[in-house]
């Protein structure tokens, strides 16, 4: 899996924060869940618009950036 397929930056979108493409559900909003011990099946259930393979790609474009650093 790659992340560019689902997460994209557009300066028109949450400042030009990192968002799940085609949502205004940031990479940050998604992370922050997580890191609250929000579970993959309870932030689907709050926002069924996402999917598994969406909040996996956040944690891999955090992952890709946190290298980069």
């Amino acid at each position: 899996m790659t992340y560019q397929n689902y997460i994209s930056i557009d300066p028109e979108i949450r400042f030009g924060r990192p968002c799940i493409t085609g949502t205004r559900i940031s990479v940050y909003d998604v992370l922050g869940w997580l890191g609250l011990g929000m579970s993959v099946p309870d932030i689907i259930d709050d926002f069924p618009e996402l999917t598994e393979e969406q909040i996996r790609a956040c944690l891999l474009y955090a992952a890709d950036r946190e290298r980069k650093i």
